[in-house]
């Protein structure tokens, strides 16, 4: 059995595992058609401060059935373990945890956007209107 840890320090664990990326990088790369843009925000928050135009919405309970490409559940973008996969969450912090499960299913190239949603709106990058 492993000692307890924090969610700070699991955070921290799991960010070194890989390269997150700001969110001009994110709006970037999905444009290009290099990414896939995930955004797992809940209803709520993408009611109150709208959505992220071509974002694929998979909220966080959904995930992994929905972007494992062997899973039965999966949409038609989960084309398979190389796909680069950009996590949005509301604050980054639900996305890091989301990357760190979507590693273990073999999607080695999933990452996250720093500060999430927020960090995407204060960049300046584009909303549409809840």
């Amino acid at each position: 059995m492993t000692a307890p840890v924090g969610i700070d320090a699991l955070l921290e664990r799991v960010r070194s595992g890989y390269d997150r990326i700001g969110p001009r990088a994110a709006h970037d790369a999905a444009g290009a058609g290099d990414a896939l843009l995930v955004d797992t925000r809940y209803a709520a928050l993408r009611d109150r401060d709208g959505l992220v135009p071509g974002a694929l919405v998979i909220e966080r309970n959904e995930l992994e059935w929905r972007l494992d490409p062997q899973g039965s559940h999966r949409v038609p973008e989960a084309t398979g373990h190389d796909l680069r996969i950009v996590v949005l969450c509301n604050e980054g912090y639900a996305s890091t945890l989301a990357v760190d499960s979507l590693h273990r299913l073999g999607l080695h190239r999933a990452t996250d956007v720093i500060g999430g949603f927020q960090a995407w709106r204060n960049e300046g990058l584009p909303v549409l209107a809840p």
